[in-house]
């Protein structure tokens, strides 16, 4: 990609002469904590592989919850960041098609009656999830009768804590993240059923330039057609998807 990437591109994308790359450790498909302190993870390495083709150094900005990843555009935070599409966050950032796709669904307790996602969004239902991600702005527009208890710590599994807390209905998550919690707690389970399809895409703060978005969106449908978001994944000993190329 670097033989194609122009003057205009790198102004747009890294401004100040460096990249930086928000990243948000809240969501373990896409990031983890290396060995050596550094992220890693698909994320981290499509951050590395656009500072490379862009020819500027790389600075990561690390977060603990999308929400506060997201909050982080209006301040001039970050170039580029890992998001979950959503029509919310459509309105302050630029999107690129999706990378990698992840399932949102619940947790709930072994002897809970609740089977599948339709059984949740019933009258009285209370379910415990992380405020500002992704599946909190999707629940928040779909429910029509269970009540969000919405924790300001955010993260993948962040409706967890309210659930335990506060015995609610259920937790809403990423798959991985409320799988990972279900193995070592014995006493829950995880749904099946998911209640929406992730799409995780990159994205850059509104008004960069025409130049840097068109770019963005091009590098990535690279990284996905080379094998780079498929062995990242692998290495960090995710199952997740890669998503299908985008539609002309």
């Amino acid at each position: 990609m670097s033989q194609f990437v122009t003057p205009e591109a790198i102004k747009d994308l890294a401004p100040t002469g460096k990249l930086r790359a928000a990243i948000n450790y809240g969501n373990q498909v896409l990031v983890q904590r290396g060995a050596n302190g550094e992220p890693a993870g698909v994320s981290p390495d499509l951050a590395r592989a656009l500072a490379k083709t862009l020819n500027v150094p790389l600075e990561f900005v690390t977060y603990d919850s999308a929400g506060r990843t997201f909050a982080g555009a209006k301040t001039n935070e970050w170039d580029v960041a890992f998001f979950a599409l959503d029509p919310a966050r459509g309105k302050e950032v630029e999107f690129t098609a999706p990378y990698v796709l992840i399932q949102g669904t619940y947790l709930v307790k072994q002897d809970s009656r609740l089977q599948t996602v339709a059984d949740v969004d019933q009258p009285g239902m209370k379910i415990g999830v992380g405020q500002g991600s992704v599946y909190d702005l999707y629940l928040t527009r779909e429910l029509k009768h269970a009540t969000l208890v919405r924790n300001p710590k955010g993260g993948g599994g962040g409706g967890v804590e309210p659930f335990r807390e506060q015995n609610l209905d259920a937790a809403a998550g990423v798959r991985e993240a409320l799988e990972t919690y279900a193995k070592q707690h014995p006493d829950v389970r995880v749904m099946s059923t998911s209640f929406q399809e992730i799409r995780q895409a990159m994205a850059t703060p509104n008004g960069r330039g025409a130049a840097g978005v068109a770019y963005l969106r091009a590098f990535v449908e690279e990284q996905k057609a080379n094998g780079l978001v498929a062995d990242a994944l692998k290495r960090s000993g995710q199952s997740a998807p890669v998503a299908p190329a985008a539609k002309p």
